[in-house]
């Protein structure tokens, strides 16, 4: 049984290794994204859809 919880560990440790890369990609991505914003239209609205 030791056995398998030392795998069991190790693999929450990779698991949590990939969780902590992961924010960082898209934390990255967001920020990419936020310094983009101003100069292009927010992507939720379709071009040329006047509703008023």
């Amino acid at each position: 049984m030791s056995e398998d919880k030392s795998k069991n560990l190790s693999r929450e440790e990779r698991l949590a290794a990939k969780l902590r890369e992961n924010l960082r990609r898209r934390k990255a991505q967001s920020r990419a994204q936020d310094d983009s914003a101003g100069d292009s239209p927010p992507s939720g609205v379709p071009k040329g859809s006047d509703q008023s």
